[in-house]
Order: structure tokens, then sequence, then C-alpha cells
């Protein structure tokens, strides 16, 4: 099969199509053709080395992705599953895994880890829902907000904090979120209750609309130590970059780490199923032949991307 990886770590420049054999489902996997596959900031990060640890010691070809979208190829034996070949299907893939991410024609994934896709949606917007959606769920989870309590979010025009708006919302919870003037319109569209300026003052003004402070916070932005004052003594944090604080005044920190969780099916199935509702918008930005994936890299490095670039791996 062909896939998108790289031999060595660096810039968008080192992406390049290679040839791989083809991967074989073994007992509870599911072998999918891939259609479209998500470009997320995890995607640099292994581009770059930034978390070569993770794939302890194995060497290269290195392939990113944890997000696509296909159709069923083959089913592994003794697999129980109502998935048939030719189902429509979105995976969320471990791309440090031996067999690599999600830029390949092809991906084999536990099958707890593929679901069906929502009705009417189509390759490349189903790519865009389970790695994102499942990691803003996973933090509203770990944070634990009483019924009608307070969110904040930062990062909210973002995938994650798109998601992390419309799933507190979804809850009943009342949404503070941030943005940049051009994005207040699309974060009050996902149903934030109150938008601010993002900036490095974002707490000063979470805090004018919760003096007392919200009860939770999810920071899709990654500004740790700049957004703790927002927090209510003993309220919660969530981050997906690894701070490790301290938060202090009894603020509960929970790290997210969305590898942790692929084959939380259930969870899965529930993103899916909001996602066929309406409670979940599915936003591509762009679709680009999977050959140009370094140029998705460079658009993503440059900021500004509202919605996920896409890869078309039809085409490839």
């Amino acid at each position: 099969m062909r896939a998108i990886g790289l031999t060595e770590f660096g810039g968008p420049e080192v992406l390049r199509v290679i040839d791989l054999p083809d991967p074989v489902p073994g007992p509870g996997e599911v072998r999918v053709r891939v259609h479209t596959a998500a470009v997320n900031p995890t995607d640099a990060m292994l581009r770059a080395g930034v978390v070569q640890a993770w794939f302890g010691g194995r060497p290269g070809p290195y392939v990113p992705g944890m997000d696509a979208a296909g159709v069923v190829d083959a089913i592994g034996p003794d697999t129980e599953t109502a998935l048939r070949p030719g189902d429509r299907v979105m995976a969320i893939v471990q791309a440090y895994g031996p067999r690599g991410g999600a830029y390949a024609e092809f991906v084999v994934a536990p099958v707890e880890s593929v679901v069906p896709m929502p009705p009417g949606v189509d390759f490349p917007a189903a790519c865009t829902l389970l790695m994102n959606a499942l990691t803003a769920r996973l933090a509203l989870d770990a944070v634990t907000v009483p019924a009608g309590g307070t969110v904040a979010v930062t990062g909210a025009a973002g995938a994650f904090g798109g998601y992390a708006v419309q799933l507190a919302k979804a809850e009943g919870l009342r949404v503070f979120a941030d943005a940049a003037d051009a994005d207040v319109r699309l974060v009050r569209e996902l149903g934030a209750d109150e938008v601010v300026p993002r900036g490095d003052d974002v707490a000063v003004r979470f805090r004018a609309l919760a003096p007392d402070g919200v009860d939770a916070l999810l920071d899709g932005a990654a500004q740790h130590e700049l957004v703790v004052a927002a927090v209510r003594d003993g309220g919660g944090l969530a981050v997906v970059r690894g701070w490790d604080g301290p938060a202090g005044r009894d603020i509960r920190l929970h790290k997210v780490f969305v590898p942790d969780a692929v084959t939380d099916h259930a969870r899965l199935l529930r993103l899916r199923d909001q996602a066929g509702a309406g409670e979940l918008t599915l936003r591509v930005a762009d679709v680009l032949p999977a050959g140009r994936a370094a140029d998705a890299h460079r658009r993503l490095a440059e900021g500004g991307v509202r919605g996920r670039l896409v890869l078309d791996f039809t085409t490839i």
C-alpha cells in the first residue's frame, strides 16, 4: 500500500509517499480502506519528533495520523462485530504503534476503535470527528462539573475547543469561551453563552463573568498557568499538552491523553450519535490530495485554520 510517512523527523518537507506492506487484521481487528484522514496538531508533533520517545526506540518509517474515514475492507478472525465489508466507518488510530497511523491507503485498528459514520455525513467530514471530540469528551468527564455549573474553554474556535463547547452545552452547562475578533461569531454559533477576547489575560476576563471562578476550565489553547486564576478554589482544570502544574487552591488538575482511550467504544458511539443528531458540528477547512500532506502541514503551522485540513487517499 501507499502511505505518507517519514524516515527522519523534521519540517513538513520530510513527508513523502512511501510503499509499505498491506496490513493484515488479526483477531479482534478491522482493516479499513482509507478515503480521508484528518490533519491534526498531534500529527505535526509526531513529524517534528517532539514525542519520538513514544515510539519506544522503534525505527522508521513513521506514518502520522489518528483520524481516518473509509470503508471496511476486511475483518480479522474471531472478531465479534456487526460491521461488514463495505460499511462506511470512522476509525481512531494509534499512530505510535508498529503499524503506524492514518495517513495510509489501509489502516488496521481494534474493532472497538471503529464506528459507523453518521448518516448523511461524507468522508472528509467524518474523519474530523473522533480524535478531537474524544479528547473533549475525556476532558469534560474528568472535571465533573455539577449540574448547571460553569465551564470555560480556551482555544474555542479550534477543533478540540469547538467540540468542548458543544459537548458542555449538550450537558446543560453554562459555557464561557475565548475567541479572536474574527472567530466570535463562530464560537457563539457553536453555543458559547459568553465569549471573551483571547489573550494572556483571558483568566481576568473569565473572572469578570464569574467572580468566584468557573467550576472548570478546558484548556485547548495550552495556556496552562495563565488560566489557573479563572478556576474557583477546588475546581477542575483539564489540559491536553501534559502540563504538570502546580495549580494550587485545591484545583484538580487532569492531564488528558487520548491514546489511552482509543478503544473506548461506548464513548466513540456516543460521539457518532451526537454528530448524527447535529449536537456536534463537523468542520472541514479544505481537502487536499494525500500527496500534498506537506502543504497541509505548512498551512496548519501558519495558523488561522478553522476546521480540519483533510487528506484524500483516493487520489494518492
